[in-house]
């Protein structure tokens, strides 16, 4: 990477963990925007699941990797996504968040990271650690939190945001394969529009969508979306990719933020 040339930023709307063995529009979506990312040196996913009481940092040199998913085919466990860990990165996090972070390597790699990286970068040749969403605190926090990571871009490491922004398994209709239900729709809209128009408070603030309630009961798959827009800086361009609904109460949009 030219050093001159600062990482962009990404969160992706992972889905079913299928998307690991399938090869679908949404993995398509995956493999390109790969193409436009310059070669990480390595990768802080801060995925949905590992969703914990404080903000744990993967620090070992090989994470084990984990299948965090139940009743799926068998291929899916048989998948192998054999990246490394980044000691030199995780010791740079843990000092960036200095009284936030602990080193935490009892959980591994999940597969809202390797569902994902499995596509985007096949050959697991780029180190790999993760960072977990604290569950006590709020929005603003995550927001701030993914501030002070923003300096990584600068070293070549890609931060990625791994959830959906909206994600409800509760509302789950099997028939609506690729559609979305209205409060889908209309609070994926309302993030995007706050997302273009560069007007964060009202993403942060996402409660004033009264879609917001049917949108996630627990919100550990939307806040990565933050940790990325907080490391995004106060201006950014903006990709959006995947932008689709399925089994009417997930969505898959994307972004990439520069």
């Amino acid at each position: 990477m030219d050093m001159k040339e600062i990482m962009p930023v990404l969160f992706v709307g992972h889905g079913s963990p299928m998307n690991a063995i399938e090869d679908n529009r949404f993995t398509k979506g995956w493999e390109r925007i790969a193409l436009k990312i310059p070669r990480p040196k390595a990768i802080l996913s801060v995925s949905a699941h590992w969703y914990t009481p404080d903000t744990g940092v993967f620090t070992e040199a090989k994470p084990r990797q984990i299948y965090d998913m139940y009743g799926f085919p068998k291929e899916l466990y048989e998948l192998k996504y054999d990246a490394n860990g980044s000691v030199e990165y995780a010791r740079e996090v843990m000092e960036l968040l200095k009284g936030e972070a602990v080193s935490d390597n009892r959980w591994g790699m999940d597969h809202g990271t390797w569902a994902v990286l499995c596509k985007m970068y096949p050959k697991a040749d780029i180190p790999v650690f993760q960072l977990s969403i604290n569950s006590t605190k709020n929005a603003l926090y995550h927001y701030e939190l993914g501030k002070k990571l923003a300096s990584l871009r600068e070293k070549g490491v890609l931060i990625m945001g791994s959830g959906n922004v909206v994600h409800h398994l509760g509302k789950v209709n099997w028939e609506m394969e690729e559609e979305g239900y209205p409060f889908a729709a209309e609070f994926d809209t309302y993030i995007k529009e706050g997302i273009i128009n560069g007007d964060i408070d009202s993403v942060l603030n996402y409660q004033k969508s009264k879609a917001s309630r049917e949108a996630f009961p627990t919100p550990e798959h939307f806040y990565p979306l933050l940790y990325v827009l907080g490391a995004a800086g106060e201006k950014f361009q903006t990709e959006i990719f995947n932008e689709a609904y399925v089994l009417g109460s997930l969505s898959m949009t994307s972004y990439l933020l520069r």
